[in-house]
This record gives C-alpha cells, structure tokens and sequence, in this order.
C-alpha cells in the first residue's frame, strides 16, 4: 500500500518509534544500507531554498544507491502554470518517490492524491515533519529514553513548533511551548497534540513566561523568529521576541544536564545566543547530521525496504 508522510500524524506512535530505531541502526551501521535503494530514484523539488533539507536527502539516497533528481520550482512546468497535479501524475512515471519543500500545505495534499508514488513533506508552512525525526533522534541519543522528557519550545509557534508537538506526544513527552501572545501554534495543532498526550502519558503546554517554560526542561528548542516567507514581519517580531531568545538565563533555568536544540539556520544574538549554541549543552550540530540519517531511514520505510 502506497504510504505519505504529510505530517507526524501520519505515523502510529508505534511506527514513529520503530521509524527512529532505524534510523539509529542506519546511523550506526551506514554500510549496511548502501545498496538499499538501488535501482530507486526520488524527486527532490525545491519551492523554497533549502541547505540541510536538499544536501541531507541527496546523500541520504546516494549512500543508499538510490538517485536523486534535484529540481527547484522554477526548473519546472510548475513556474510556468501546470498544476500540481499533473506535474505529480508525470512524475510518478519516472521516480519512485516525490519529496517537496513548499508553502501550503495543501500543494502537499493534492500531490498526495495525484502522485502514485510516496510523496514526503520536506517543509511546509503548517508542518516540518522531517526535522521532528531528526530531533528525537537527536534526543534519543543524548538523553535516552522519549517518554516523560520535558521538551521546551521557545519562540514563534510555526511549522517546527507544530511538528513537535505531535511527534512529543506521540513519544510520552511533555512539550512545552512558550511564545508571544497571539504567535501561538494553531489550535487545531495544540488539540490533537493534547488527544495524543492524553493516551500517551504525555502532556502539552502552551505558555507565555519563557523562565517559566524553561524550568526543569529536558530538552530547550528554538527556532528563527520570522520564517521563510515572514521576512515583511521581521522588524515587527524583532520587538516583541527577544524575551524568548535561548540564552544562559534559561540554560540555568532548565535541568542541569539541559540539551539545546536549533533546527537551523540560526541568527545569532536574535533567537539564540553565540555562548548557547556553541555551548556544552548544545547538540545542535548532532541534530542538523540527523536529518540525512532520519530521511533515509523514512525512504526506506516508505519503499518498503527496511
């Protein structure tokens, strides 16, 4: 059965478990899997730039013998108006797999329904499902075990911010999310991530007192304060964001034994400090290596093939 990966959502908390065990076994035994993929190829469209996403998903295909096909938006018939759809059907003939970093999350969707082959979400503004794996990947490693681990996110309730969410409680996590008033994740994120914390054991928060988020946490996340596509609002979240920025202050709030996330690329002396993300505590260089080994453990799920 043709599988997507839209969203976090669309994995059982079982499958997300087993998916980041892979990935840990992919990690640490690379050859195993270098003839995995061969004979597979994976579109790799880009409508929005991209540094970790494009480099990790190409490696993450080559070093499993698979090809990739890199293509921006432009490059396409899509920047001269064919719809989403036929441009899914066409390619569905030629690839094996459709990965695509956009805007709308619906451009995903009606890919989804169009394409033949998996489509995988590489970014979208309602969702960043392939940097979740590679964070709890990234927790999994230096701090153990998910379940009952508190992960505080400070900063714009965007596409990150609602990755982890689900993917927390689908793992037993408390998330916290601590934001301005009015930049909170959306609701409709924050109640299915309480539904899956309910069964889960875990628990979501959404705050507005960084100190207080901080707190105790596992785990300290941030990310930039305007996104792709946000960068008219720049200036004007500039003003009311700096009390969430990841500094020392919060480091000495959380667990002594903290670990600080970024997903990148990080503006130093804005969302972050130059101390924290270049501290002891920081995993941050771990967590951006993740990426390429969560995504080859997602193809080869998704192709069946581990």
């Amino acid at each position: 059965m043709r599988r997507h990966f839209l969203s976090v959502d669309d994995l059982s908390p079982t499958e997300l478990a087993d998916l980041l065990a892979l990935a840990g076994r992919v990690k640490s035994e690379p050859g195993d899997y270098t003839t995995a993929m061969a004979g597979k190829a994976v579109a790799l469209i880009f409508e929005k730039p991209s540094t970790r996403t494009r480099v990790s998903f190409e490696i993450a295909v080559v070093s499993a013998g698979g090809h990739p096909v890199v293509l921006s938006g432009q490059e396409l018939q899509l920047g001269r108006g064919e719809t989403i759809e036929d441009t899914g059907r066409v390619l569905s003939r030629y690839v094996d797999a459709i990965v695509l970093r956009t805007f709308e999350q619906e451009r995903l969707e009606i890919l989804a329904r169009a394409a033949s082959v998996p489509v995988v979400n590489s970014l979208s503004d309602f969702e960043h499902p392939c940097q979740c794996l590679a964070d709890l990947l990234t927790v999994i490693e230096h701090r153990g075990p998910l379940a009952g681990k508190t992960l505080t996110y400070l900063g714009d309730g965007n596409n990150v911010a609602h990755s982890l969410l689900l993917g927390g409680a689908k793992s037993g996590m408390r998330v916290r999310c601590a934001t301005p008033p009015g930049f909170e994740p959306i609701p409709q994120v924050v109640r299915r991530a309480e539904e899956i914390a309910a069964e889960s054991g875990g628990a979501i928060e959404i705050v507005h007192d960084p100190v207080e988020a901080a707190t105790g946490a596992d785990v300290l996340y941030t990310d930039v304060w305007a996104s792709m596509g946000q960068e008219a609002e720049a200036d004007e979240r500039a003003l009311v964001f700096p009390i969430f920025q990841l500094n020392q202050k919060l480091v000495d709030a959380a667990d002594d034994d903290v670990l600080v996330l970024h997903c990148l690329p990080a503006h130093r002396g804005q969302e972050i400090t130059g101390e924290v993300i270049d501290g002891p505590h920081s995993a941050v260089w771990d967590q951006a290596e993740n990426r390429m080994h969560t995504q080859k453990a997602l193809l080869l799920r998704l192709f069946g093939l581990a």
